[in-house]
Order: C-alpha cells, then structure tokens, then sequence
C-alpha cells in the first residue's frame, strides 16, 4: 500500500476521459484513459478504474474532476457536478457524484479549461503570471480564466466558445456546427466544425484554410485580452497543433488589437503573449490532480 494520502482525477473531454490516481504531492501512480461515448458506458469505466486504483494503493481521500459542459459548479447548489445544457448526446442530467460519491470521499468540479489552466499556471507556460486565460480549441471550444490560483466566474463558468465572431459569409458561406447558436466560434472553428466544412481536419488543409479560422480565434484571443487583461493566453486542442495555425493567431490578434493596448506584456509579434501549453496535452489532468489538492489544503496554490 502506498504511504500518504491519495486523489482520484479526471479529466472528462468531449472525446475521451482520462484518468489517473496520484500521491498528494501530484506523483501520477496509475493512468488511464476512456472513451467519453455516454455515460451508460463511460462511468461504469470510470468507476472500475477507481476500484482497481485503490484496491491497488489504497483508500481514495479526495477526486478533483475537470470536467467539459455546461456544467453545475456551484458547490451550493443541489445540482452540484451535474451537466446541464450540453449539447453531447445523452449527458444532459449526468453527474458526477452519481459515480463517484460511493467511494466516500469529498469531491470538488471544474470545468476542464479551468482545470488546463489552472496546471499550466501551477507548472506550466503559465508560471510567474498573475492572471492566465487557457483556451482549448478541439471537440469544443472553450476558456478557463484563473488568477492567482483561483478559477475566475460569475453565476456560472465562461462560455467564450459561443461568443457571436463576425462572420463574412462571403469569404466564408459555412453556416456553422452550433446546434444553439450556427455560427459562433465552436460553431465555426471546433475540430468537428472544420470537419463539417471540408471534409478533413486543419492539419490537412491548405494556408487559406488556416488563415480563416485563425482570424476566428483570433477575435476570441482579442476579446480575452480586453476582457481580462490577463499576463498570458495560452491555446490547447487538438486543432491548435494544425502547422501555421498559432502563428496566424498571433499576427491577427495584434492586428485586431490595433495598438490600442500597450503594456510590456504585450511583446511585438506576441511570440511570448499567445502560446501553445508548456504541458502539452497533461495540462487538464495536472489541474484535476490540483483540485483535489485544493481538498486536502496541501498547497496546491503556488504563492503569486
């Protein structure tokens, strides 16, 4: 039996789950990862694999979830962990605690870009900044905002995926993969949406392409910017990987800025402002680990 206190994490993407069983210090014991599919099948996985965890190192103190939505994050709430609008067939109603509670211990849910931001401010591209926006571009889209450590929301977590770009349906007569709004931003630049529209993934396609979903994104990165003001903006998904991409991220955020914000952190370029993750694809299971951290109040909060 492994010595010292142990967390359950997940990290639940719109394509996959992952996940993993980690000391208190965040060492990763085991790892697994599931196909997301519903929950029929998927949190009847997850369960087995937190039984097989502790039935190997021992009992479970505390699950840190991140997790994709529209999600209840409101530890007040009734419907704490449960998703609500989503628009990911037969989700809608599922809820965490459903699975998990059985294993008796405290569980804590974020959303999934709050959880990749929350790592990638811990350990990640985001270190030495106060304030870190991490946006994934992939199934969905989707931005978590922390500030020194702690997830930034209102009423709910941020919706940026669904923020209305302008849309020159000229240039660009596709009329989006929304199934609530057509054509914001997941609508028109999400891995599934550029599917839609050509056929193919953006790593397979051609520099025009490439330079129409940037500027997308690039409104999104703008918005952030005057928004939050925060220190950094990172960019995570599957579809940020596409050759040239944050490149054109980058130039085109700067020109929609227009010079209008002037601050150091603003570097010419924004080679140092837009970046891809420092963790790679760990980033979200780093943040789950660090919830549960947050539980156990074993100093997941690195001191800004």
């Amino acid at each position: 039996m492994t010595q010292g206190r142990l967390i359950g994490a997940v990290e639940a993407g719109g394509t996959k789950f992952v996940l993993a069983l980690a000391r208190e210090d965040g060492t990763i014991l085991m790892r697994e990862r599931i196909a997301t599919e519903t929950p029929a099948t998927c949190f009847p996985a997850m369960a087995a694999f937190f039984d097989a965890a502790q039935d190997a190192h021992g009992r479970i103190d505390a699950f840190g979830v991140a997790s994709f939505g529209p999600i209840d994050i409101d530890p007040a709430s009734p419907a704490y962990g449960t998703f609500t609008t989503t628009p990911k067939p037969g989700w809608a109603g599922a809820r965490f605690h459903d699975v998990l509670g059985r294993f008796g211990a405290p569980i804590v849910v974020d959303t999934d870009v709050n959880g990749a931001a929350m790592g990638e401010w811990m350990a990640g591209a985001g270190q030495g900044c106060d304030t870190v926006a991490y946006t994934t571009v992939g199934t969905g889209i989707g931005t978590g905002v922390v500030n020194r450590g702690r997830s930034l929301l209102g009423f709910s977590h941020y919706e940026s995926g669904h923020i209305l770009p302008p849309h020159d349906r000229a240039a660009d007569p596709f009329g989006g993969a929304c199934p609530y709004h057509g054509d914001c931003l997941e609508g028109l630049a999400c891995g599934p949406a550029i599917e839609k529209r050509w056929g193919r993934s953006l790593d397979q396609l051609g520099t025009a392409e490439v330079e129409l979903v940037a500027g997308y994104i690039a409104h999104l990165a703008a918005t952030l910017v005057l928004l939050h003001m925060p220190d950094r903006l990172i960019f995570g998904g599957g579809v940020m990987k596409a050759p040239g991409l944050i490149e054109a991220v980058r130039r085109q955020t700067e020109a929609k800025l227009g010079g209008y914000v002037k601050h150091p952190r603003l570097d010419a370029g924004l080679e140092r402002y837009i970046v891809l993750p420092g963790l790679g694809d760990d980033a979200g299971i780093t943040g789950a680990i660090a919830l549960g951290q947050k539980i156990l109040g074993i100093g997941a909060l690195r001191q800004g």
